[in-house]
Formats: structure tokens, C-alpha cells, sequence
């Protein structure tokens, strides 16, 4: 990050928030990641087997946010009574930024996936000061 950047609070958006993730969510992120989906719907497997370890993983998430070198933010109801999925804004070797995304099965059966993607592609887009920005395998 450029000095003196300030890293974006998050994002507001009528059918949920994103902020930054914290040990704080590790129960409801827990909950989320036992069932999560990829962008096309296929399950995904946990992470992490326990919520001990994802709290250990959360712990890491929140210190690299600090360090200010990978981003990774809860995407939770408006209300904040549950977590949806996460966004993660990471190092790339080939760009500015990897930013990866995902949201549990419910999230999806209820067509958050794509206006997640497109609100996050608008939110880095505009937000963030990065020129290229790679979404993986969501580019193909």
C-alpha cells in the first residue's frame, strides 16, 4: 500500500456489509465457511476443520490487515446476524491485487454471488488504488 493510503472502512449496500474481519466473527465465520460455495455453486470445503483453528486463521487475517499487506473482510447480513462470505484483497506477483470472494450456499440461493462480485469489482475499482487487479479464476 502506498503511504498514507487509508484502507477503505468497508462497503454499504442494502442486502449487506462489508467490513473488515476480525477475531471478533470467528463463531458466524465458522458457520459460513461449513457451508460455502464456489462461484458456480459447488460446495466448497471448510478451511479450517475447528472453530479453534479458524480462530488461529482469523487471528492472521487481522495481523496482516494491520501489517497492511493482504485485506480480508467479512460479508455479513445488514443486521449483522450472519455472515454471508468474505472478500480477500491479496499480493499478486502478475498484478496490482488478487481479490478473491466467496458466500455461503444460502447466500447464493438467494443471488448475492454476482451482485457481491460486481459491487466489490466497483468498490476496488474505485476505492482502492490499485491499476491491475486480477479476480482469479471469476476472469475466465
Amino acid at each position: 500500500m502506498p503511504p498514507g493510503f487509508e484502507i477503505p472502512a468497508g462497503l454499504e449496500h442494502e442486502r449487506f456489509r462489508l467490513r473488515r474481519l476480525t477475531v471478533d466473527d470467528v463463531v458466524k465465520d465458522f458457520d459460513a465457511i461449513c457451508s460455502r460455495v464456489d462461484h458456480e455453486g459447488r460446495p466448497r470445503p471448510p478451511f479450517v476443520p475447528t472453530v479453534a483453528e479458524n480462530l488461529v486463521d482469523l487471528g492472521w487475517h487481522q495481523k496482516e490487515f494491520e501489517l497492511r499487506r493482504s485485506f480480508a473482510f467479512t460479508v455479513v447480513a445488514p443486521d449483522e446476524s450472519e455472515v454471508l462470505g468474505c472478500v480477500y484483497l491479496d499480493p499478486s506477483e502478475s498484478h496490482d491485487a488478487r481479490v478473491w470472494l466467496w458466500v455461503r450456499r444460502s447466500a447464493y440461493e438467494a443471488g448475492l454471488d454476482p451482485l457481491l462480485e460486481q459491487s466489490v469489482r466497483e468498490w476496488v475499482a474505485t476505492s482502492w488504488p490499485f491499476a491491475r487487479v486480477t479476480f482469479g479464476e471469476r476472469d475466465r
